[in-house]
């Protein structure tokens, strides 16, 4: 479960103070299907950046499956962040020169995992994703579906609790688009909580539970 409460972020500009986010106060339930939406400076993706521990609030808590995270060391967010949270981003932040098997594999090296249960588990998910003929392509040499299907493999191949999807159709055609929704509403129905920020009003509504976000605050949360 993820609870919010009296979650701020104020940001110094020149002598002003500009309020991201103004007393967020959200409860997801585990595997819930949410959807931010909201204009440009909204907050979505601040919200997004807390919940992933990318970012600090000015004040306020922020507890995690039981466990109170806005006080953890930088080093504890770190591992935490590691082991239960993935991010999908529109622009895929793929390493250019790793195949699509290396990319996958990265989170697996950086955890330690021994060699054989890496080969086995990327061989696994990029099977799962239908993308076992392209484990040796680099970025470059696959489509932009393709590289965002990668990066949800990266995302999730530790196996984390919460996955963090910031406009991940924005880069992609239609078609492409529809079929990276697909991938992540499997994940969700296998039990991942699943968050995306979009602009896309087709991709919002598709959530379980809506959230409309305007000058820092949620000023609808709609389930449906």
């Amino acid at each position: 479960m993820i609870i919010l409460e009296g979650i701020n972020r104020i940001f110094q500009v020149g002598d002003q103070q500009v309020h991201a986010l103004d007393d967020i106060h959200l409860t997801i339930q585990p595997g819930e299907y949410l959807s931010l939406m909201g204009p440009s400076g909204s907050g979505k993706s601040t919200l997004l950046n807390i919940l992933g521990l990318l970012d600090k609030p000015t004040s306020g808590r922020y507890v995690l499956e039981d466990r109170e995270v806005t006080s953890l060391s930088d080093d504890e967010q770190a591992r935490v962040r590691g082991e239960r949270i993935g991010f999908v981003f529109q622009f895929f932040h793929l390493v250019p020169r790793m195949s699509a098997f290396e990319n996958v594999e990265l989170p697996l090296v950086l955890a330690g995992v021994p060699p054989a249960q890496r080969r086995e588990r990327v061989g696994k998910i990029l099977e799962q994703l239908d993308l076992t003929d392209r484990a040796h392509h680099r970025p470059d040499q696959l489509s932009g579906g393709q590289c965002q299907r990668i990066a949800i493999a990266r995302a999730t191949i530790m196996h984390p609790s919460l996955l963090l999807a910031d406009e991940p159709t924005g880069n992609l055609d239609s078609k492409s688009g529809a079929d990276v929704v697909q991938v992540l509403e499997q994940l969700n129905a296998g039990g991942i909580t699943l968050v995306v920020v979009t602009h896309d009003a087709e991709v919002g509504k598709r959530a379980r539970r809506r959230l409309r976000m305007v000058d820092g605050r949620i000023v609808e949360d709609e389930a449906g």
